[in-house]
């Protein structure tokens, strides 16, 4: 333990620069005269560092300071750990101006992936110190993911949030949903309006719901054969393969069902659509995060709003 203890102690920001200049110097001598320390003193410091960690981190043989294996490996890490100090010293400072040190956002299945990365290179396009963290989730998880503290903004939240305690909720959008196969699916060529007995004779393609415990289910019938996955576009991607049947957000489809790649049918029961809300925590230390009031600012344009619902491919 003394022996670690004594390696720690020895690999300080100061230690690490003074091994980094003998070895841009070259000696010794041109290293103390850069620090302005007398070249005993600077060798009395080199002895210690070597001592603690019990290596020789230079080979002393020859006229210029030539850094052992192990010096150089030292040399190596040592300016990866100094570049890390600043670093974590400059963030440090950039939080103390009100900047979170991490966000969590959850976004929801139905939500478009190519908007929120945009928003993402615009949030990052002003260096901010915070650590953008994104969670993929799916119907209730969405929402869960806020309320159990690990994310501090949901979007595309499927339930009504104004109940719930510490809670702030605004309308994303309406977004809606469209019944669609591929082309050589059956149901692409049974008379419409599809009854519910005839859709029970088909495999449905089904999300799971990423919260803990007892999700919930939407669009499918009792009895009925459910192949699950685990996002929307891989429930998209098994529709196209004609794995089974199910609704998508009409938006994803659109592309698809103009291309011929999708077929929409319609249902004897009606049409299917969701208001989608955003929600975040409502507590005064989250409501003076910068991040925060960042996203929320982005949100309250309604040309944002849409691009997050309809948004969908590239």
């Amino acid at each position: 333990m003394t022996t670690i203890q004594n390696s720690r102690n020895c690999l300080t920001p100061d230690n690490l620069a003074l091994l980094q200049c003998i070895a841009d110097k070259g000696s010794f001598a041109a290293a103390a005269r850069h620090l302005g320390l007398v070249p005993s003193a600077l060798t009395y410091r080199v002895r210690q560092i070597e001592d603690a960690l019990d290596v020789l981190l230079f080979d002393r043989s020859a006229r210029q300071a030539r850094a052992t294996q192990a010096g150089a490996e030292l040399l190596r890490e040592g300016a990866r750990l100094l570049t890390d100090i600043s670093a974590v010293a400059h963030r440090i400072q950039r939080v103390a101006t009100g900047w979170e040190p991490q966000f969590t956002i959850a976004v929801d299945g139905a939500v478009s992936p190519h908007t929120m990365l945009e928003l993402v290179e615009a949030f990052y396009s002003q260096a901010p110190p915070t650590q953008l963290k994104l969670r993929d989730e799916i119907l209730t998880g969405t929402l869960e993911a806020l309320t159990s503290g690990q994310a501090d903004l949901a979007i595309g939240v499927v339930v009504n949030t104004s109940r719930v305690a510490g809670l702030q909720q605004d309308v994303l959008g309406e977004t809606s949903f469209v019944f669609a196969v591929a082309p050589h699916h059956p149901l692409a060529h049974v008379p419409e309006p599809l009854s519910d007995a005839t859709l029970l004779l088909h495999r449905a393609i089904a999300v799971a719901d990423s919260a803990q415990g007892q999700g919930v289910s939407m669009g499918l019938l009792p009895g009925q054969d459910v192949f699950t996955v685990g996002s929307m576009q891989a429930k998209l991607q098994a529709q196209l393969r004609g794995l089974g049947c199910g609704f998508l957000p009409e938006p994803m489809a659109r592309p698809y069902l103009a291309a011929g790649h999708l077929v929409s049918r319609q249902l004897a029961r009606p049409t299917r659509s969701f208001r989608l809300h955003y929600a975040w925590n409502a507590t005064p230390l989250a409501q003076g995060g910068r991040a925060l009031q960042w996203w929320l600012a982005q949100l309250h344009s309604p040309s944002t709003r849409a691009a997050l619902l309809s948004n969908h491919h590239f």
